[in-house]
């Protein structure tokens, strides 16, 4: 998905509740027996709805442990230093791959999921890393885009070209996402987001560096909505659905906002449902994969989000409400592969040029 803040909707004594409860699992609860009616998930921010995790823990009699993370990179170096207790993660496709690959994820037993029919099989066919679900669950496909305050900048391109507006300085943010960033550089300039020429991607990284990063306030992952919302920036590149959660009832900034996927095309993303290698709570784990793909929580799902229904197929039909972008704004747009060793180019371009000393 995304790169989004640890902030939650949940009132401060469930977050309070939370960051005890997968304390005492960490630090000193692995060695007594696990508690069959707690399921401990570790998720993006704005990601599931508070609606849908109290649906499913009336049915089932049990308590979900929601924790957050707000990037790829940071879910995996955290389960990579031990932060184990979970039972299921969420990562984006790239990562998938890599956490298969390491054999951090339970095989799915897929008789355990009935509602696996649901799922589109355009999208399996785009998940290479995984396309029978022997390790994940694609939750949502989607891709980042570009939230616009038209009352404060009236005239616009729809392109990534819009962070090269020195009329805007400080008044916009990207995300702190390397190959979100460098993905967009480089669909904007012609290239692949998998590219593992070198010169493409030093190419991508001039072009932050000298186009786009001077222009910025800062790279942002964790609070560009709210910051957004509050008029501090007027150009965001994000997820709409944090966008619109922070817009709330706003009517008029409701109105003033555009969102869209530049036509140049971005990364994409396909979120999966993956089971950690060793959850005390597996059972539990595929209800829960089985209770998001019911047609009904899908479609309320996507509808809370303003999402299009895009892995869910019957779900298209029960959704109620509008998207703020559309399956052909996607069509434009790549997914995110495991790169391998060439991941280090990439990292050399973020942390030692674009991000350095930050």
């Amino acid at each position: 998905m995304k790169n989004v803040s640890k902030v939650t909707t949940r009132p401060m004594a469930a977050v309070f509740c939370t960051v005890f409860a997968f304390c005492l699992f960490t630090l000193g609860g692995c060695g007594g027996e696990a508690d069959p009616n707690k399921l401990y998930i570790y998720n993006w921010t704005y990601y599931t709805p508070d609606s849908v995790i109290e649906k499913f823990e009336k049915e089932y009699g049990v308590t979900v442990i929601y924790d957050e993370f707000a990037s790829n990179e940071d879910m995996y170096a955290k389960l990579k230093a031990g932060g184990s207790g979970y039972d299921i993660v969420f990562p984006s496709g790239d990562y998938t791959s890599i956490m298969i690959n390491q054999k951090m994820l339970e095989k799915i037993d897929k008789s355990k999921i009935p509602n696996l029919k649901n799922i589109d099989p355009t999208v399996l066919q785009k998940a290479a890393y995984d396309q029978t679900m022997e390790y994940s669950v694609p939750y949502y496909f989607g891709a980042a885009g570009i939230a616009v305050n038209t009352a404060r900048v009236p005239n616009f391109d729809r392109s990534w070209s819009i962070f090269g507006r020195s009329d805007l300085r400080d008044r916009m943010t990207m995300l702190d996402d390397m190959r979100e960033v460098l993905g967009d550089a480089l669909k904007h300039m012609g290239y692949s987001v998998n590219t593992k020429n070198p010169s493409e991607i030093q190419r991508a990284r001039d072009l932050v560096n000298t186009a786009w990063k001077p222009n910025l306030v800062k790279f942002d992952a964790e609070a560009f909505g709210k910051g957004y919302a509050d008029g501090d920036f007027w150009v965001v590149q994000g997820y709409a659905e944090v966008v619109y959660e922070e817009i709330g009832d706003n009517e008029q900034l409701k109105k003033d906002t555009v969102f869209f996927i530049p036509p140049e095309g971005g990364p994409a993303y396909i979120d999966s449902m993956c089971i950690l290698k060793g959850s005390r709570h597996i059972d539990l784990a595929y209800k829960f994969i089985d209770f998001i793909h019911r047609p009904e929580i899908y479609a309320e799902f996507v509808d809370y989000f303003g999402f299009p229904a895009t892995v869910n197929i019957p779900a298209r039909a029960l959704k109620k409400g509008e998207s703020y972008y559309t399956f052909e704004e996607l069509g434009r747009t790549e997914l995110k592969d495991d790169l391998g060793e060439a991941l280090d180019l990439y990292n050399e371009a973020w942390f030692n040029s674009i991000r350095v000393g930050n």
